[in-house]
Parts: C-alpha cells; sequence; structure tokens
C-alpha cells in the first residue's frame, strides 16, 4: 500500500519532494486539487467537503497513510477528519498533518519562550498553530503574521518582487523578538533561503521538517510500516492541469514533474 499526500494545489510537492528523498524506497501516490485551490477563502464546511473527497480518492486508490500537506486544511479539517471521517470510513488506515511537526519543532531545545508563525490568513486565523504550541508548551507566547501576498508570488514567477514584502511581513516578527518562526505554508518552502537571510533565528521549513517525523512515526508504528509496499514510485496527480501548473511544479521542485490529470 502506498503513502499519500494531499495538498489544495501544488505547493505540498516541496514536502512530497523531501519525503521521498528521506524514505525512497516507498511508493507514493500525490494529489493536488488544483481545480478547486486555494482553499483558504473556504467556509470551514466546504473545507472538510473537500477534504473528504480527497481522502477517498486516495484511500479507494491504495494508501495506506496520508498526510495532508496543506496547511489550510490541516487547521481545519484535520482533528474532525481523524475523530470522525476516519472510524467511519477506513479504521485501519491514518491521517497525519503538517501542523504538529512543525510546533513540535519549533519548540525542540530549551527555554524557547517566543515563537513567530508567517502563514497565510486563513492559517492565522484559524489559530491552530497556536492551540498545538501551547498544548506542547502552555507557557509559549505565539506572534503570528498572515502574509497573503507570498503564495501569488511564488505562484506566479515573482520571486524576484518578494525580498520587500517579505521584510515588511517579518518587520513586527523581529520586533516582538521571536526565537523560532515556524514557515506555516507549504509554498514557502520555496523562501526559506530568503526569509533566513532577513531574520537571524531558526527558521522551520517543512520540506525538512516533516520528513524526518513521518519516519519517526513509522518507526513507532511498524503495524502502519509494514504495510507499505516499497516499489519506490511516485506518482502525481491533480484535478485541473494547464502549462502554468507544469511551469510552477518545475520551479517548486526544480525537477520535471510528470504531472496526470485525474478526477475526484
Amino acid at each position: 500500500m502506498k503513502i499519500g499526500i494531499f495538498d489544495s494545489g501544488l505547493g505540498g510537492l516541496a514536502v512530497t519532494q523531501g519525503i521521498v528523498k528521506r524514505l525512497p524506497q516507498y511508493d507514493y501516490l500525490y494529489l493536488g486539487d488544483t481545480k478547486r485551490v486555494p482553499y483558504g477563502n473556504r467556509s470551514q464546511e466546504t473545507i472538510h467537503e473537500f477534504l473528504a473527497e480527497a481522502l477517498s480518492y486516495l484511500f479507494e486508490n491504495d494508501c495506506q497513510l496520508i498526510i495532508i500537506a496543506c496547511n489550510t486544511a490541516s487547521a481545519e479539517a484535520l482533528r474532525k477528519s481523524q475523530q470522525e471521517y476516519l472510524p467511519a470510513n477506513y479504521p485501519e488506515r491514518r491521517i497525519l498533518g503538517v501542523l504538529i511537526p512543525g510546533a513540535e519543532a519549533a519548540l525542540e531545545g530549551h527555554g524557547v519562550e517566543r515563537v513567530g508563525v508567517l502563514a497565510t490568513a486563513s492559517t492565522v486565523e484559524s489559530g491552530s498553530y497556536e492551540r498545538e504550541l501551547l498544548r506542547i508548551a502552555p507557557s509559549v507566547t505565539v506572534f503570528q503574521q498572515p502574509a497573503p501576498l507570498l503564495v501569488p508570488l511564488v505562484e506566479n514567477d515573482g520571486l524576484k518582487y518578494v525580498e520587500p514584502i517579505l521584510a515588511d511581513y517579518l518587520a513586527p516578527l523581529k520586533v516582538n523578538g521571536v526565537e523560532r518562526l515556524i514557515l506555516g505554508c507549504t509554498h514557502y518552502c520555496l523562501l526559506k533561503d530568503q526569509v533566513r537571510r532577513q531574520i537571524d533565528v531558526p527558521v522551520i521549513a517543512q520540506d525538512e521538517i516533516v520528513p524526518d517525523k513521518l519516519a519517526d512515526y513509522l518507526t513507532r508504528h511498524p503495524e502502519i510500516e509494514t504495510k507499505l509496499s516499497r516499489g519506490g514510485t511516485c506518482d502525481y496527480r491533480v484535478t485541473d492541469l494547464t502549462k502554468s501548473y507544469h511551469q510552477f511544479a518545475q520551479r517548486l521542485t526544480g525537477e520535471q514533474i510528470d504531472l496526470q490529470l485525474t478526477r475526484l
């Protein structure tokens, strides 16, 4: 059985690439819901509906474990999917998100008191990162900064314009003296070097931390790991396909990704 990776669009390809490089022996199925991206401006009810359709597709296509790489879907629908969807439909399968690994990585070590989160407006408004950070470390202070312009710049080949906009978004986090910074959107993996040049604290990028967290999870859950097939394949599917999607996938990963059109 495969490891499924879901994103509302193509940003999750960065996380997928990191996972495949860390754990190349397994078989993977990536699903990007490019027909309905972005999820950030949708109601919680609609996000639940879209995610349930994506999960069903991936499970029906032989996935044992699904990583929800979309921060919006993780923030709005992961817990409900784990507590309601799985028991009712696929009780022997598993769903994981990207928020908890990011929160755990930000708090590793001793004495971390001030954590910054740079994310989309919808993820910030959900308060999900703050909840997870406070669950792990109740005394931590969380500073969240919405960055609505970054995803459009990344998707439209606008990185040459990103430096001053990024500086504006990072300024409040610097003023508040954050000691760690979580990049709370998969698209921001493409910006991690620019962020690190502008802020002198450890920066948590999902493509770097999720692969190790997944490897650790599989080590701790042999009942899941032993069901995974080991063909070393990766299948990339999207719900809408254009020339610009091919171009963005190549910019994001630095590789020629073979995207295949599918229907949910």
